[in-house]
């Protein structure tokens, strides 16, 4: 079967939502593993039906599920997590010394080139990887090691490992983002790292030239030109050409720069969507417009896209890993509200029409373009 896959997790559980390419007819599958919270949910680009789910319950813990079957049934796998090897503290909100503590897994990425590895980004910090498809995990120690590692400090969501990107076409490249340390790059297949964020300026950090301690939202790429990275900071919407090494600000007319969620046309990379909200105090779109905005120029030149979308009396969220994009000739767009609704515009962002209403609050929004 060809169309789309999008996969949903959500405060209350995980949905399965398929369309064919046209993406006017959804199916809906779903609660999977109800009541819980359902942090990312994310399928193997190798083996489609390969799918992982971060599943938290306050009273049962972090359980990691799979799927083999493209979600119609699931098991746990290995759920294991302990850090490896890197004793002493990171800084709490006040500066004073914290122990490092597994919280939870708040993003999954599966391998583009091998459909038994998956690497799991954790709160706090760390960053974890399984190569026998979530049966075993050992942390990638060399991140913690950094000599910056005392320093970080949570952002007010926790001190979460949120990003993780990989390359096809370089296999020991590894990006990650931690809210609020900032981005950090690997060239050695997480031996070693460096921070990668020269050219962010944050409020309420006294040294301009600090080389953590910036919260970073959300990073995203297209994958014909990984050197080219744009960033959903704290305030502030970021672009690099030199895979992270420098940032510049490419914000322009956005009416406000604070948001969670962007992510690049599967087909343009200059092209790039973002979810502006009011402020870092009142995480809701301004004057009660859900708009998500495109820049067709890498940033800087917006526009607002609002047709289909509800332009009075909104006041949802859009969070860092509820948009996605898919890869159909022409290419659909894809996010996930606090509200409970999903969107999708089939035609780049022109138009948008919600696919599903009345969800639990979404967490995560990732799509599948099926063969």
């Amino acid at each position: 079967m060809g169309g789309v896959r999008v996969l949903v997790g959500t405060r209350k559980g995980a949905f399965v939502l398929t369309s064919d390419e046209r993406r006017q007819n959804w199916q809906v599958c779903g609660p999977y593993f109800a009541g819980w919270e359902i942090y990312h949910v994310k399928a193997s680009p190798v083996n489609p039906d390969r799918i992982y789910a971060s599943q938290l319950n306050s009273w049962f813990g972090q359980i990691v599920q799979r799927s083999d079957d493209g979600g119609k049934t699931w098991a746990p796998v290995g759920n294991k997590f302990v850090y490896d090897g890197v004793a002493g503290t990171h800084q709490w909100y006040d500066g004073t010394p914290h122990p490092w503590e597994f919280k939870r897994v708040w993003h999954l990425e599966p391998s583009p080139v091998c459909a038994d590895t998956v690497y799991a980004g954790v709160e706090d910090a760390a960053l974890f990887r399984s190569t026998d498809a979530g049966a075993t995990w050992t942390e990638m120690s060399g991140l913690r090691r950094h000599g910056s590692g005392p320093h970080w400090q949570p952002g007010a969501g926790g001190m979460c490992l949120h990003t993780i990107m990989l390359e096809e076409r370089k296999p020991d490249r590894i990006v990650i983002a931690i809210s609020s340390a900032g981005a950090f790059r690997s060239d050695d297949g997480g031996e070693s790292w460096k921070p990668i964020n020269k050219g962010l300026v944050s409020q309420h950090i006294p040294d301009p030239d600090a080389e953590v301690g910036h919260c970073v939202h959300h990073i995203a790429r297209h994958p014909a030109r990984p050197e080219a990275l744009y960033m959903q900071k704290h305030w502030d919407v970021m672009r690099s050409d030199d895979a992270g090494d420098h940032w510049r600000e490419v914000s322009g007319n956005l009416p406000t720069d604070f948001g969670f969620a962007i992510d690049v046309h599967a087909h343009e990379p200059e092209t790039i969507y973002v979810a502006p909200i009011k402020s870092d105090q009142e995480h809701f779109p301004l004057g009660g417009q859900l708009r998500i905005y495109r820049s067709r120029t890498g940033g800087n030149e917006w526009e607002a896209l609002t047709e289909g979308l509800p332009q009075e009396n909104c006041y949802v969220n859009v969070l860092r890993d509820a948009m996605s994009v898919d890869t159909l000739p022409e290419c659909g767009v894809y996010f996930g509200t606090t509200g409970g609704q999903v969107y999708c515009s089939a035609d780049s962002g022109d138009h948008w029409q919600a696919i599903v209403r009345d969800l639990p609050a979404v967490l995560s929004v990732e799509v599948q373009t099926l063969p």
